[in-house]
């Protein structure tokens, strides 16, 4: 099935985004690109990922369809169609929605749109912000290759040789995005400011052509345009996210569905994991699964695979308090019209026991 994006939710998001960051003016000409899984392309889960037992609805399912929405570097779960096999015995389908960045994601949860998505460690921070009734289901695994496929680019021949040298200069990312968080820790480690640099939000879907015909002058972005750019030689890096005190990426899930849907959560946790650690031990076979839908050359698409991070870790007390201290650091540069107390957008420890399978790590 194709879903539609109607004009309001549009609109919606800009409103939303300048309540979340005052003067605002997001650059977003389509607020999602939306669709399901190609009924002409299959792509079979690797043996072992899925349940081949029919399973009794559990009373932890009170949902029929799970609306997932990803992003483009991340269809993983969606070609291998884990969820699926696992959960049709169950009696629910699963339906899939594409979005340009994780604050498009948020905003599409946030007006019920979704249930369950995975974005980077800032768009549910603004979500959150801006009222969205949202919870941290589950975590992202940091590894060796954390923060490899995100940089801060320029074109091969620009006169920006440092990254100090960026001061004055105008700085394409999408606000509210993973992208923002890292220009902002990058800036200070060079002992500028956010107000030294110009900021045009615009999404790496739209800026991607763009900075290939060397039309923007340095780039925030990450895989998988990054390593396309890289591929073409048309980017420089001045520096990747290696090293950044992010806490990584999350699963986020809309509060009254997590609520209602525990053993549900439980199912679709245990799948993604098993798969991504698949990935991560068969990286050959993962790129000729992934590259049919990227539609990207087989070397970018090394590049992407070579350099993703696998895995999923549990919330805790000491992954909450990292995430607390990235809200603290927005609000401290003036980018939050509030402080945001992560709590609020927590399950309680007995809920997260129960959608928290016992293989995902606790660290």
């Amino acid at each position: 099935m194709v879903a539609t994006v109607k004009p309001q939710y549009i609109n919606v998001f800009r409103r939303w985004t300048a309540l979340v960051v005052p003067g605002l003016l997001t650059v977003v000409t389509s607020l999602t690109l939306v669709s399901c899984t190609p009924q002409n392309q299959k792509s079979e889960a690797p043996s072992g990922t899925a349940s081949n037992v029919a399973e009794t609805k559990p009373s932890g399912i009170k949902t029929k369809v799970l609306r997932m929405g990803y992003q483009q570097a991340g269809d993983l779960i969606r070609v291998t169609k884990v969820l699926e096999k696992r959960l049709e015995p169950l009696g629910v389908k699963v339906e899939w929605a594409q979005f340009a960045q994780g604050p498009q994601l948020m905003e599409a949860m946030n007006v019920g749109k979704i249930d369950l998505g995975s974005v980077g460690e800032t768009p549910p921070i603004f979500a959150q912000a801006a009222g969205a009734q949202i919870v941290y289901v589950v975590g992202s695994q940091r590894t060796a290759n954390s923060g490899k496929g995100s940089a801060i680019a320029v074109p091969p021949d620009s006169p920006i040789k440092t990254l100090k040298d960026i001061k004055g200069q105008k700085v394409v990312f999408q606000k509210a995005s993973a992208s923002h968080y890292f220009i902002l820790r990058a800036l200070e480690d060079v002992g500028l400011k956010y107000s030294d640099i110009k900021v045009l939000s615009i999404p790496n879907v739209e800026a991607s052509s763009a900075f290939l015909e060397g039309k923007i002058p340095v780039w925030v972005t990450g895989d998988p345009h990054l390593a396309r750019a890289e591929k073409l030689g048309k980017a420089r890096i001045l520096r990747t996210s290696e090293g950044l005190d992010s806490p990584g990426g999350y699963y986020i899930g809309g509060r009254q569905f997590a609520i209602d849907n525990p053993e549900l959560l439980r199912i679709v946790i245990e799948e993604i994991d098993k798969i991504q650690r698949w990935a991560e031990a068969h990286p050959k076979e993962t790129v000729k699964l992934i590259a049919p839908y990227q539609k990207l050359p087989p070397d970018v698409m090394d590049l992407v695979i070579s350099r993703r991070s696998y895995g999923l870790r549990a919330i805790s007390p000491d992954l909450i308090q990292e995430q607390q201290r990235v809200a603290d650091y927005f609000y401290k540069n003036g980018l939050l019209p509030k402080p945001v107390n992560i709590r609020e957008s927590l399950l309680t420890p007995e809920q997260y026991a129960a959608i928290t399978p016992a293989t995902i790590s606790q660290k």
